[in-house]
């Protein structure tokens, strides 16, 4: 039994708007300051623990040669390459598919391109938990973090009992809570923050998605003879068209009794929108304002504003600002209350016709 990592890398990242865009999302850009990108980021981390042949990518036909551009090494066989954007339980099925048409007995661990986290060594130690009860049972596992606010941004999981170091069965998924409620799952001891990687048998998941997702798996029936072989890309054109959006939690998790989570204590953060950045950001003035400039900018009266700008010539001059995204790019200017309900209705209409070449 051969153990693989499948990295999801075809979200749009539309929240990180006017930085992100729908030619160039949020997982190839280097947000963190740290001069690589979030994909190139967990790509490096994941070597670490498998060998490169046995990483695999997922992502939209549109990236993928930005995939390989800033993956060089990844081998070709292993950027599998959707036709449509589907969510995350068509980008899972095709990779399982895959593993299953090249080793029967893969297992493997699934985590987003844009996994942010803080200590390294007990993500190793969790993964390799989480991939050897993957492969001695039949379990879906998931990786749930220790919660240390309430946040709404993301999942909750709650244990159907106490954490003993080891995986316990799930009792409930909930989506983006309310902030009155995420505070009580917090509070209560029983929740863990769905971090989004997940460990299984790909063929323990195929016949789980059997099972319960039908609707989906319906439409890959013949994929043992299409995958790898000339009629692939017909094959996928005709699944994906097919199939709606639905993600893995959707799919599978919430409606499967196999389900499992493994607490997690390795600084994980949902870096989603411009809100969550700032928090996971450590470098700030002294007014605690976020700033990142390849120019110069000058800030004076201001505080805990997020300041970001692109060109080198520029200089981005704010004063008597508090608590604003400021974000400068070659083509949009964008100014805006750092509040997240604000933000992210506001970003939302560049659904509007007119802001199209924006997007």
């Amino acid at each position: 039994m051969s153990e693989y990592c499948v990295i999801m890398a075809g979200g749009t990242g539309a929240k990180f708007w006017p930085v992100s865009r729908a030619n160039m999302p949020k997982q190839f850009l280097d947000l963190t300051t740290k001069g690589k990108s979030f994909l190139r980021i967990t790509f490096d981390r994941m070597k670490a623990l498998f060998p490169v042949k046995n990483i695999l990518v997922v992502t939209h036909h549109g990236y993928a040669d930005i995939v390989a551009q800033q993956l060089p090494e990844l081998k070709a066989e292993n950027l599998l390459s959707e036709p449509y954007s589907r969510d995350t339980a068509p980008a899972t099925l095709f990779a399982a598919c895959t593993l299953l048409s090249r080793d029967p007995e893969a297992v493997f661990i699934s985590v987003p391109a844009d996994l942010t986290l803080t200590d390294e060594t007990a993500f190793r130690e969790t993964c390799r938990l989480a991939l050897g009860f993957a492969a001695t049972g039949n379990a879906l596992i998931s990786i749930g973090a220790l919660p240390g606010q309430p946040v709404t941004t993301c999942g909750y999981i709650q244990m159907a009992s106490p954490a003993r170091g080891k995986p316990v069965k799930v009792k409930t998924f909930t989506q983006e809570p309310a902030p009155a409620l995420a505070r009580r799952f917090v509070e209560s001891g029983e929740f863990l923050l769905n971090t989004g990687i997940h460990s299984w048998k790909a063929s323990v998941l195929l016949s789980e998605l059997q099972k319960h997702t039908a609707e989906v798996t319906d439409l890959w029936k013949g994929w043992e003879a299409a995958l790898g072989s000339a009629d692939q890309a017909a094959f996928l054109a005709g699944a994906y068209a097919g199939c709606t959006r639905i993600s893995i939690g959707e799919a599978l998790l919430e409606r499967s009794n196999n389900t499992w989570v493994l607490p997690a204590s390795f600084g994980w953060t949902d870096v989603g929108d411009w809100e969550t950045l700032y928090r996971f950001l450590p470098s700030r003035d002294r007014r605690e304002n976020a700033v990142y400039s390849r120019g110069k900018v000058l800030i004076e009266g201001s505080r805990r504003n997020i300041v970001r700008g692109s060109g080198r010539d520029k200089l981005i001059a704010v004063h008597g600002l508090d608590d604003f995204v400021i974000i400068d790019s070659p083509d949009v200017l964008m100014i805006c209350p750092r509040k997240e309900a604000e933000l992210s209705d506001f970003i939302a209409r560049l659904g509007l016709p007119e802001f199209e070449k924006y997007r």
